[in-house]
This record gives structure tokens, C-alpha cells and sequence, in this order.
């Protein structure tokens, strides 16, 4: 059990002398007024809307010890644009207009549990883990709490604190919340929670597990009871239980999170339980987890420097340490979805099954109930990380003015810190904002993520598409009807046929420039998988090299001393039609689109220039915010896949 450890609890102290008055507070719901109802209106060609579907509140065994007492009502608040208060005593809200959409994920296991235990008036409260932890004798809380954690990766629940009654309540409240704050055709709120789950790491090494985590989303109606990994901790038992409820009548699909901490066993070559993936697995898994998330504040899983080293935006937002631990990792092949996609095409091409055929979303995996999203007001994910800059390592220590002779981070939460991100959004083209019509643009993967701007990205592939189409006040229509948009599969031609792909991507106002969009695409070719990054559409109307399929330099830049910026020729609108120039019939191959913005102070840059003292030089000064496209397939070999 011990290789599961790592859930730090650096506020224990704090929270241990502020129980809950009454545990009806975390189960029951706000005062609200009925929200007027909003007759959705569908458009065909459909709109792009913008989510959440990670979010933590104070019902999350670990944020609440963290001092989080935001409720899941405080969550719909903030994605609505109100403000709600962080821990540290300060408001949070949007920076832009409201989220279209949002689902609180807490933490299945011991769900409104640790509360529970802060409690007086509960029974919970008095056991003797709830007494160690938040007692008046309490002398090792730290270690006491860190057997929770072990539990929800062991899946060996502590009997004294296991309450399934409560449980129960807590999750019956949590879905009256969201049914409380769905507004058809204004906001909608999905009922979901998060499946724990985690693998220990073999060796001799100091303890660490690998993420294995899933966010679990009901199209509509939630049962009474959820599946947590204290049911079970292989996410094959948790499929089991997603089409039991789906023959029930409840449709549901989990979302894969955090690959790039899994120590390569998110997109592993063989099952959970080790055994060898076969046909039915495939469409299982792609059935119960047509998504991954690609971007959120513990970094970004698209690919890394090591893995595409011709990609020279591929070390965007790193995360390097395995979950609640200050243990380094070293990501690899397993970890990532462009591996992930070769991985899949390999399998299809060898086997004749592919279980990697996902889209892709960003969300925030906040833990204070609302998602850090802009670079310029960063508050982290847990209250540590957003009571001060110096607390995240942004600013010197200790007053300082310079970084020299600065001790280095002494606790988890300051070596970690730094590399969380602000991050991300998910999005979704649906005919409405509704749960109906954005959790079926979910299960088709017509969806793309960002790093947290609200810019979009429309990608289509067909073979009938021309680059007169782009002017073309049908070009909605016509893409629709003479192909499939991203999350689709385009058939096998033959002859000298090749398909053509739409490119469009629209900047957020509130956000930098787009400086280019480009297009990932990975192939096989006789059991050897392959990548490339083309180009496809530049700012300022200039063309990619013929043969480095590279933009030139727009001319943007920013000043790091007070993070103003040139915006070059930086662009409202990309569009592009494009033609593989190594296009092969009779080759398995995945198209993405991937989009950039004019690079922008990272948001500890921002802290150091508010701050008056130089940046952390061992972080980036600037990002490049972006957005992903799910993949449009290709089906080199096999002859029956249709468009």
C-alpha cells in the first residue's frame, strides 16, 4: 500500500480548527430562485460551446482538507459569472462572459465523507481516523489523512469512515445541483464524478502511483449510486457498470485524464490487468471513452519534446511529477495521445482493431470550484497555490528582490506548483445548448480543447472538397454533406485519389492573435509508425515553406518587463484548404488540428512583473496558447470503414 503515497496535505492545520457546523451544509442546497426556462433553438450546421467537465469542490476528500468550502452551487456560480470567494480570502471569477456548460467531478471515493468527519454533529466525527485527523489530540493529521488517499488507489476502504449512506446522499445532492442549474438552451449542467483510479509504480523507488483517473458524465438522468475505485480499481469493471446503466436507460461516457502522469500505462500496449488487448476490448473502451482531455492545470498530454523532437512546439505546459507527489517522472510513449493515436493505428493495421480512437477536450481539474483560465489571474489549483505568488514560486522567497541565493522549494507544493498551468476548455460543436446535443457531440468526438482562450476550430475532411469551398457562403453545408467533420472516419479510396481537409479557426477576442494553424498527422507504413506538423494556414495571408511546411516569423513578440505585446501580423481568422502531400491509399492514418496563438506572458511572469522583481528563471517567460481538434481517421486498410 505504501507505493501509493503522495496526497501531501500542507493545510491540515488551518482546516482541522474550522469544522463544519453542520454537515447540511455540504449535502444540501443553496437558497436559489427557479431559473426562467429558455426554449433552446437547434442550428443545423451548429454553434461552438464552451465547458468544464473537471471541477472540484468541497465534497472531493482532498480539496476539502486543502480548506476548500465551495459547494457544487458555488461551481455553477462562477461558471455562470459570478464571483465566489477563494480560501485565501479573495474573488474569483471569469474573465470573459459565462461557460456555456460545466459538470463537478468530485472524487467518487469517500465522496462528502472528509467533511463529514469535520462535523460534529455526525457520527463520522467521532471515529478515530476523523479524531487523528481533525481531533483536539490530533498529533500526525498529515499521516492520518494520507491514509484515505492510499485507499482510493488500493481500493481498500477504511470500514469505520465508509459510509455508503452518506455517500449516497452527498451524490443525490450533488445531482440536484446540476438539475437545479440546467437552463435548456442557456447553460447546461451534466451530473458527474471522478473514477480515482491510480497503478503504484514497481521498484525500489520512493512511492509513487501512475494516473489513471476518469471523469464520468451522464447524458442525463444519474443512478442512486455511483461506481467508485472502491468498488473495483479496473476501469474495465467501470465499463461494466457504464453499460448496465446505459441498459437502464442512462447514457454515460468517462473521459481519460492526465496520461501524462500515468507512467505509460494510460495508452499501454496490453490491459489494465496485463493481458492482451483484442477486438472487443477496442470497442469497449472506445464505446465507454470516445474522449481524452489533452490540456489542465497539471500540464498538457498532446506529445512531448522527447517523443517529437521535429515538433518544435511540443514542450508546451510539462507536467513531470507523478500525482500528489513530488517524485519525478519520466514520460514516455504510453503517456501521451499523438502516441497514442500511432499506437492505435499500428493495432489496427497488424490486428484489424484500434482501442486509442479518441477526440479530444481540455478542462480545468480545478480544486476551489472554479478553473484558473487566463495567464494574467493565475490562482493554481488547490488554495496553496492561490494564496501567493511566492507560495507558487513565481516571486522570490522570503521578500526577496533577486533570485540569487534563493533557497530552493522545500515542500511538494512549491516544487509542483510551477508547472501547473492555466488550463483548459473544453469545446463542443452542437445543434444546441443542451445535455441532449452536447453530450452527443461528445460521443462523436465532434469537440476540440484549448489551453483556455475560447478560440475555435472547425475541421473537416472529404473527398469532394475544393479550395473554392472556403469562400463559399455554404461551406458549412457543403462540408457537412461531402464529408465528415473531426471525430469522423474517412473510408478507403483508391486510384490517385486523396482527400481534401478544411481548416477554420476564429481568435477569442479576449485573447492574442492566432499566429497559425497547422495540421498533426500520423501514419503507418509496414508496421513502422510515423508525424509529421505542416502548416496550413498563416497570419498576415503568407504561405508555409514548400519544403519546411513552417510559416514565416509574423513578427510578434512581448516584452517580458511588463508583458506588453507586438502583435506582428497576427490574425483574426485561419482558413485553410489542404491536401496531404504524402498522401497513401492504402496507408492507416490520423489528422489533427492544432492551433497557435501570438506568444503571451505565462502567468508567472505576470506574477513576477506585478511583483516588480525578475521571473523565475527556471520557468518559461511566454506560451503560446492553443487549441486541439479531435482527429478526422483515415482507413488505409481497412476496406469496409465508410465515411
Amino acid at each position: 500500500m505504501s507505493k501509493y503515497l503522495g496526497w501531501a496535505v500542507p493545510a491540515l492545520a488551518l482546516v482541522a480548527c474550522a469544522p463544519n457546523t453542520n454537515i447540511a451544509n455540504n449535502i444540501s442546497a443553496s437558497a436559489t430562485v427557479e431559473p426562467a426556462k429558455v426554449a433552446p433553438v437547434a442550428n443545423p450546421m451548429r454553434n461552438a460551446y464552451f465547458g468544464d467537465v473537471h471541477v472540484h469542490t468541497s465534497n472531493s476528500f482532498d480539496a476539502y482538507i486543502f480548506g476548500v468550502r465551495a459547494t457544487p452551487d458555488d461551481a455553477y456560480k462562477f461558471a455562470k459569472g459570478e464571483a465566489i470567494r477563494h480560501p485565501a480570502g479573495y474573488d474569483l471569477q471569469l474573465s470573459g462572459p459565462p461557460l456555456d456548460f460545466l459538470a463537478v467531478t468530485d472524487h467518487g471515493e469517500y465522496l462528502g465523507v472528509v467533511p463529514a468527519m469535520n462535523t460534529p454533529s455526525s457520527p463520522l466525527s467521532q471515529t478515530e481516523i476523523a479524531q487523528s485527523v481533525f481531533g483536539e489530540n490530533a498529533t500526525d493529521p498529515g499521516k492520518s489523512f494520507l491514509r484515505v488517499g492510499v485507499t482510493v488507489a488500493t481500493g481498500e476502504e477504511i470500514e469505520e469512515i465508509y459510509d455508503r449512506s452518506l455517500i449516497d446522499s452527498v451524490w443525490a445532492a450533488t445531482i440536484d445541483s446540476a438539475e437545479r442549474n440546467n437552463e435548456p438552451g442557456k447553460f447546461t449542467a451534466f451530473s458527474g464524478y471522478e473514477f480515482t483510479a491510480m497503478m503504484a509504480v514497481p521498484g525500489d523507488g520512493p512511492p509513487a502511483a501512475g494516473n489513471l483517473h476518469r471523469n464520468v458524465i451522464f447524458r442525463g438522468d444519474a443512478p442512486p449510486r455511483l461506481f467508485s475505485t472502491l468498488d473495483s480499481t479496473n476501469p474495465e469493471d467501470l465499463w461494466t457498470w457504464m453499460e448496465t446503466q446505459r441498459g437502464e436507460g442512462r447514457d454515460v461516457l468517462a473521459i481519460p485524464h492526465n496520461s501524462n502522469i500515468s507512467n505509460g500505462e494510460m495508452f499501454a500496449l496490453q490491459t489494465y490487468t496485463g493481458a492482451p488487448m483484442t477486438a472487443d476490448y477496442a470497442e469497449r473502451r472506445m464505446r465507454n471513452e470516445p474522449l481524452v482531455e489533452v490540456s489542465q492545470v497539471k500540464g498538457t498530454s498532446e506529445t512531448n519534446a522527447t517523443l517529437s523532437p521535429n515538433d518544435e512546439w511540443a514542450g508546451f505546459e510539462q507536467y513531470e511529477y507523478f500525482v500528489g507527489s513530488s517524485v519525478r517522472l519520466t514520460a514516455g510513449a504510453g503517456d501521451f495521445v499523438r502516441s497514442a493515436y500511432k499506437r492505435g493505428l499500428a493495432m489496427q493495421e497488424a490486428d484489424g482493431f484500434n482501442p486509442y480512437k479518441f477526440g479530444l477536450i481540455s478542462s480545468s481539474d480545478t480544486h476551489v470550484a472554479a478553473a484558473s483560465l487566463v495567464e494574467e489571474f493565475h490562482w493554481g489549483k488547490t488554495p496553496q497555490d492561490g494564496a501567493s505568488p511566492e507560495g507558487r514560486r513565481s516571486v522570490p522567497p522570503n521578500g526577496g528582490k533577486t533570485w540569487d541565493g534563493a533557497d530552493d522549494p522545500q515542500t511538494r507544493r512549491q516544487i509542483t506548483a510551477t508547472q501547473f498551468a492555466s488550463s483548459g476548455l473544453a469545446g463542443v460543436w452542437a445543434e444546441s445548448n443542451t445535455r441532449e446535443a452536447i453530450f452527443d457531440a461528445m460521443k462523436r468526438k465532434e469537440t476540440f480543447g484549448t489551453s483556455g482562450p475560447r478560440m475555435t476550430v472547425r475541421f473537416f475532411g472529404g473527398m469532394e472538397y475544393s479550395p473554392s469551398m472556403l469562400d463559399d457562403a455554404d461551406l458549412l453545408a457543403r462540408a457537412y454533406d461531402g464529408g465528415v467533420p473531426m471525430g469522423g472516419q474517412l473510408g478507403n479510396v483508391s486510384g490517385d485519389a486523396a482527400p481534401g481537409f478544411l481548416v477554420w479557426a476564429m481568435r477569442d477576442p479576449m485573447s492574442a492573435p492566432l499566429q497559425r494553424a497547422q495540421v498533426v498527422k500520423v501514419w503507418t507504413d509496414g508496421g513502422e509508425t510515423h508525424e509529421a506538423v505542416h502548416d496550413v494556414a498563416c497570419s498576415g495571408g503568407t504561405v508555409p515553406d514548400a519544403d519546411t511546411h513552417r510559416c514565416p516569423d509574423n513578427g510578434a513578440s512581448v516584452n517580458i518587463s511588463d508583458c506588453s505585446t507586438e502583435i506582428g501580423s497576427g490574425a483574426n481568422e485561419l482558413k485553410a484548404y489542404w491536401t496531404d502531400p504524402d498522401f497513401s491509399v492504402d496507408r492507416e492514418a490520423a489528422y489533427y488540428v492544432r492551433v497557435l496563438e501570438n506568444p503571451t506572458c505565462r502567468w508567472s511572469t505576470w506574477d513576477a512583473v506585478r511583483n516588480g522583481t525578475p521571473h523565475n528563471p527556471e520557468l518559461p517567460t511566454t506560451v503560446q496558447e492553443r487549441a486541439w481538434s479531435s482527429p478526422i481517421w483515415y482507413a488505409g486498410l481497412d476496406l469496409t470503414a465508410s465515411d
